[in-house]
């Protein structure tokens, strides 16, 4: 049996269905130009580490029983 002549589903291109109009790297928002700029990874790592601290922070705080 010829399953490809039956109109078997073709395998996907891999490729995104479009493009953002203003992603990263594109003209209209080139790589560091963007008004708010994209964290460098000491800054995500010392935000991660602050988030982790205040959490354990308050896992250790006693709970009030009232």
């Amino acid at each position: 049996m010829n399953y490809k002549a039956q109109g078997a589903p073709k395998m996907g291109r891999n490729a995104p269905r479009h493009s953002e109009h203003n992603q990263p790297g594109s003209d209209k928002d080139p790589f560091g130009k963007r008004s708010g700029k994209r964290p460098d990874k000491a800054e995500l790592l010392a935000r991660m580490k602050a988030a982790q601290e205040e959490k354990a922070a308050e896992d250790k705080a006693p709970e009030k029983k009232g």
